[in-house]
């Protein structure tokens, strides 16, 4: 179900900045490697130009509400691409204490409350003309869930589709596939969220990829450190820890590694792509960056065997001294370690030798849908009216 706004009546800032602009800049960063140019449509390829239909000054938008995060994009058409004209994000941890209890408690419902009236009252301001809300595992897992969402919708007005898990891979793949490297072979696309993770196998298509596998599990940085808890302690603590993560994270990838086999040869050149914070934040610290830079993470190829060593050292330190690295801060220091230890059995079931970083998924996903189907839309009512005028 999407959420509907009346059209626009409120002027965009100007200056924002298409997703084709930073595609291109990124491409020079990398000097011809690491991912592929943004093919033609708003879609990665789906659909062409309409300069003629007013969908153009129309912003949309598209809201992800995880286990740990509550993010909002809203953004207007901009040639074959989108113009992010309004962004939110904010750590809600709406899943802490999910896996104990099997519900939402009300200290976490009460923080992603305040986070979503922002959004809704965002999405009034910008006079919003279509959106799509989504919520994902912690919201399918909670007891109470379904009364959150209606509690959602009569005190926010937003209407929170709750997603299964096969639609929050599709729109993870719709909304970073273009950062993909370009060769020949299988890929996995893999995010790694807060209540859960998901992988995708998928086969290079002239626009998007097709999907040819995919796999959900039930650990995401949140239910994994929940279950497991905070990896502090003394050297020998940590590491055992880290090592019943990684336990239970392989058993749960097992029957997925399994259907991978056929496809992860010597002879084939695969390739892997990770959304999330994890994969970001760990690119950061691989950099050295003193604080997130947006710009320098997405698009960014970092050696698999770089990514393992940034992980063994975050593990290494005790919780303390992890807050302290640039980039972790207290936010992610008690969830970084349960993002290492999924990340690494990722890349035990998929041994890629470069993984690409990717900053944009689910909500990007949504806005490339929502803009294409309305421009369809739009385009077969012009049809029609011009068939009408014969």
């Amino acid at each position: 179900m999407a959420d509907h706004s009346p059209p626009d009546r409120i002027a965009a800032r100007r200056g924002g900045e298409t997703s084709g602009a930073r595609e291109e800049r990124q491409r020079s960063r990398n000097k011809g490697g690491g991912h592929q140019p943004a093919a033609g449509g708003v879609t990665g390829g789906e659909a062409g130009p309409a300069r003629d239909f007013p969908f153009r000054r129309q912003a949309y938008a598209a809201l992800d509400l995880g286990t740990n995060n509550c993010r909002l994009l809203i953004a207007r058409p901009s040639g074959d691409n989108f113009t992010i004209i309004d962004a939110f994000s904010r750590v809600v941890r709406l899943g802490e204490g999910l896996a104990q209890s099997g519900r939402l408690s009300e200290a976490a419902m009460e923080r992603t409350m305040d986070a979503l009236q922002v959004c809704a009252d965002k999405l009034r301001r910008r006079g919003v003309h279509l959106a799509r809300s989504v919520a994902t595992e912690a919201c399918r897992r909670a007891a109470n869930g379904p009364a959150f969402i209606e509690r959602v919708r009569a005190e926010t007005g937003l209407v929170l589709d709750v997603i299964s898990a096969q639609e929050e891979a599709r729109l993870a793949v719709l909304g970073c596939h273009i950062l993909l490297e370009s060769s020949p072979g299988p890929a996995i696309i893999f995010d790694i969220g807060g209540g859960s993770t998901e992988l995708v196998l998928v086969e290079q298509g002239r626009t998007v990829p097709r999907i040819l596998d995919w796999h959900s599990v039930p650990w995401g940085v949140v239910s994994l450190t929940d279950t497991v808890g905070i990896v502090d302690g003394d050297e020998a603590r940590r590491a055992a820890m880290y090592a019943d993560m990684r336990d239970r994270v392989r058993r749960s990838f097992a029957a997925f590694a399994e259907r991978l086999r056929p496809f992860a040869s010597p002879r084939s050149q695969i390739r892997l792509l990770g959304t999330s914070g994890t994969v970001t934040t760990l690119a950061s610290v691989h950099l050295g960056l003193s604080q997130y830079d947006r710009q320098a993470v997405d698009g960014l190829i970092v050696p698999a065997q770089a990514m393992r060593a940034v992980s063994a050292r975050l593990v290494g330190l005790p919780a303390a001294e992890r807050r302290q690295v640039p980039c972790i801060g207290d936010d992610r220091a008690s969830l970084v370690v349960a993002g290492c230890a999924i990340l690494e059995s990722i890349l035990d079931i998929w041994p890629a030798e470069r993984l690409g970083i990717s900053d944009r998924g689910v909500r990007e996903g949504i806005l490339r849908s929502l803009i294409t189907a309305d421009l369809r839309g739009q385009q077969a009512q012009a049809v029609m009216r011009g068939q009408k005028g014969l």
